[in-house]
């Protein structure tokens, strides 16, 4: 029992970042705009919001927790913004291809997180030696009482709030999709840049905010990593293939970020399962850390053969709108 509990428990921890930088990507290519620069702006995120709790604690003899749990968000904010406003300047304004764009977006983001983390490494005094305590420990700050119920505490309340903001921004994403107005012009400009301009509806506009916005969320899930998950360390490359897994989980939710919920749980048991499983040689652990993107090539297949409008991703993901050619 108590293996399994710590299982389910590794599991969600795992997901959190893959959570947040799928519904990131949703919310990017509802608006048709496939940012595959995404785990690059995980980095981003995760590096800037380091860097700032790290700067302001090392410049506070008494450094205030909550203060630099602000500090380390905004500068994750603006971080990933930036990388945001790059990709939709370049392929928005400038029509440039998505996909070459994406692509060195998340070397340049990759990059710059190793970058700066080795840099602060130097001034912390050595590589591995940065370390936010303070500011950590509020982030990994669990649910008083509730955490220490038996069973149910420690698999539903024994998370910092950046787990329950993630699940709580999959579900708004979700019911704005859905239900709200904004949410239904973003899907048709996914669908049709060409009639949603027909219609009055600004489609740079909406482009733009939706990427930038979709950036942000993704920038939380490098933030998580590194301010929860590692407890306020720096690890070069240390995100693995997190950022792609994110990206492969937007197929396997179906664009719905309500689904990404438990699909990132999934994608999460799954990378760590081969720890669990003894006996296993490097060739068995590699093949059984592939199985997420096994999953999403058996639903895309599904998907495409079932052809239920909802399931597919939007008629111009990945495609220039010429106003002109309207």
């Amino acid at each position: 029992m108590t293996i399994i509990l710590t299982f389910l428990q590794q599991a969600v921890a795992q997901s959190i970042s893959i959570l947040f930088g799928a519904t990131g990507e949703i919310i990017t290519e509802k608006s048709g705009n496939l940012n595959l620069g995404i785990p690059g702006i995980m980095y981003m995120g995760g590096i800037a919001g380091l860097m700032g709790a790290f700067f302001y604690e090392n410049g506070n003899e008494h450094p205030v927790a909550w203060i630099g749990v602000l500090i380390s968000v905004i500068c994750c904010i603006l971080a990933s913004a930036l990388g945001g406003l790059i990709y939709s300047f370049l392929t928005v304004t400038l029509r440039a291809n998505q996909n070459v764009v994406g692509l060195a977006l998340t070397t340049f983001g990759t990059g710059f997180g190793n970058f700066f983390g080795g840099s602060i490494s130097k001034i912390a005094g050595g590589v591995g030696q940065i370390s936010v305590k303070t500011t950590s420990s509020a982030f990994r700050t669990t649910i008083p009482a509730l955490s220490g119920l038996p069973v149910v505490g420690p698999l539903l309340f024994s998370y910092g709030f950046l787990t329950y903001t993630a699940i709580a921004v999959a579900l708004i994403s979700t019911y704005v999709l859905k239900k709200r107005r904004t949410g239904l012009h973003l899907i048709a400009v996914g669908e049709s840049p060409a009639t949603a301009d027909a219609a009055g509806i600004n489609v740079n506009r909406y482009k733009y905010t939706a990427t930038v916005l979709g950036a942000v969320i993704a920038g939380f899930g490098g933030l998580y990593f590194v301010m929860d998950y590692l407890n306020g360390t720096w690890g070069n490359n240390g995100f693995g293939d997190r950022g792609w897994l994110a990206v492969a989980l937007v197929i396997l939710a179906l664009w719905n970020p309500a689904n990404a919920i438990w699909g990132s749980i999934l994608f999460g048991a799954l990378y760590i399962l081969y720890i669990y499983i003894p006996g296993l040689g490097r060739a068995s652990q590699e093949l059984i850390k592939v199985m997420p993107y096994v999953v999403t090539i058996i639903v895309l297949i599904i998907s495409s053969k079932r052809n239920k409008p909802e399931d597919q991703p939007p008629a111009s993901l990945g495609l220039a709108y010429f106003r002109e050619e309207r």
